[in-house]
């Protein structure tokens, strides 16, 4: 079985401990014992710590409050990184160990290791605070355009083995790697659907006032007006984690545009520096289905996913949307950004009475990590859950439940409301319930669609101010 194992040496309270930080190690006893997923990462709990989950990260912990002791592992999902796995190692170090802890020296950088097309970078420093001395411990593991972080923070060696067993229990899913170089001509040509997808749900089109219509279709929502088109893709597998511009943009090009299309010409990539970073790809290509030549240019900016616009030529494409991706600039990126954001709003489609039937539900986790603004200290994790679900049967009749789990670890709080009742549609954008929490109450509501289902985006339509539509997916 191949393995790689990165040695984490420090002197621990000059005790002279060995920590064995293994990424890719997997111990025989390990092997047999019960695994479990969380993102792209396998594990084994270990037993008897305390498991906390929540959206972004998983965490275990355990004391010993008698001696004052204690170990904390969180495991974080994987988010969007940098080719470099020092660089992607550095940003972790600033953005989540400085921000949990103060520590007294630059991190202790041990040798990376490269496995499977993750590489692993690990570092440890010491800390102290109000007296209380401790080391933390941060590994990242870069690889296909995201990186993973672990964090161990612990005041003892008293969990060195359970630590180290944890460590070796970890795996990686298996990645695609990306392609960075645009296909041209493909050996499989695919032809768009242009055809509207019923799905079972009465409205499948959408005529806005300002002369653009949706119709949905297999893969995505495609928004026409005139001779322009807009393909507002659904999410697909290596497509949707930002990285590195060239080759992000390329590998969603090849993934969701090169298949309907030939002859590319002028193929670009751009890009420019900013927290809500921008991605495009434009060029001139030939569509398969038809034989003509149109300027495509696909983007993507934060959690819009991939927008292709689809125009006779660049001119159109400029005079519709008042942007020319050749003179991306720092000074005009949120106004030039907004008119193509914009689209991804075109995702949008009414309700109809019968389109409820069956259990629709929304999830909400939030985690914070609690110190002390004087000392330093941890304290503790807070954790905000809950579950809202509606369940629609015959005769307009819904059941409705609200589970709602917060507090701090150790003094967890429960709340559970429910009611019953009729609901009605009065109008094709808005659904009214008889009984929430002992009084009717009426949303804003309408459809996102993403592959093979929907969304029902709901927003209390006598406080609209938020204007922040919450989700639900049906079971």
């Amino acid at each position: 079985m191949r393995s790689t194992l990165i040695h984490l040496n420090y002197n621990f309270f000059c005790m002279k401990k060995i920590i064995l930080l293994c990424f890719f190690c997997l111990s025989a006893t390990i092997l047999f014992a019960q695994k479990e997923t969380f993102d792209l990462v396998t594990y084994t709990s270990p037993k008897a710590w305390k498991k906390q989950l929540a959206e972004s990260a998983i965490q275990f912990s355990i004391e010993d409050a008698a001696k004052g002791t204690y170990c904390l592992i969180t495991l974080y999902k994987a988010v969007p990184g940098t080719p470099s796995s020092k660089e992607n190692f550095d940003m972790a170090w600033a953005s989540l160990v400085k921000e949990m802890v103060t520590v007294s020296t630059a991190p202790e950088m041990q040798t990376s290791a490269t496995e499977d097309g993750w590489e692993v970078e690990s570092g440890h420093a010491p800390f102290e605070s109000d007296g209380d001395k401790g080391v933390v411990i941060l590994a990242t593991a870069t690889g296909f355009d995201k990186m993973v972080n672990i964090i161990i923070l612990t005041n003892t060696n008293k969990y060195e083995k359970n630590v180290t067993a944890f460590l070796e229990s970890i795996n990686f899913k298996k990645q695609s790697p990306a392609t960075n170089t645009p296909v041209t001509n493909p050996v499989k040509q695919e032809q768009g659907n242009t055809v509207t997808k019923k799905d079972g749900f009465t409205f499948t089109t959408t005529n806005f006032d300002d002369g653009w219509t949706s119709t949905v279709q297999e893969d995505w929502v495609e928004a026409k007006k005139g001779a322009i088109t807009v393909l507002i893709h659904y999410p697909k597998e290596g497509t949707i984690f930002p990285g590195d511009p060239e080759p992000l943009t390329n590998a969603a090009w090849n993934i969701l545009v090169a298949p309907r299309y030939s002859k590319l010409r002028d193929y670009k990539t751009t890009s420019i520096t900013t927290y809500n970073r921008p991605y495009l790809g434009f060029g001139y290509l030939t569509e398969n289905s038809t034989g003509k030549e149109v300027y495509v240019l696909l983007f993507r900016q934060g959690e819009t996913g991939w927008l292709e616009f689809v125009t006779p030529d660049k001119n159109s494409f400029i005079q519709q949307f008042k942007f020319d991706p050749d003179m991306i600039r720092w000074d005009s990126e949120t106004d030039l950004m907004n008119p193509l954001l914009r689209m991804a709003t075109y995702n949008k489609f009414a309700i109809g009475p019968t389109d409820f039937k069956g259990t629709w539900t929304s999830d909400f986790t939030g985690l914070q990590h609690l110190y002390n603004t004087h000392t330093g200290d941890y304290v503790g994790m807070n954790m905000n859950q809950s579950n809202e679900t509606f369940q629609f049967s015959a005769g307009n009749t819904y059941n409705w439940k609200l589970l709602v789990v917060n507090g701090t670890v150790g003094n967890t709080k429960f709340a559970n409301v429910k009611s019953s009742g009729k609901f009605s549609v009065p109008n094709n954008w808005q659904i009214s319930f008889s009984d929430i929490e002992g009084k009717p109450r009426k949303f804003d509501a309408y459809f996102t669609c993403i592959k093979g289902a929907r969304l029902l985006m709901m927003n209390d339509a006598e406080h609209p101010s938020s204007g922040i539509f919450q989700a639900y997916g049906k079971k």
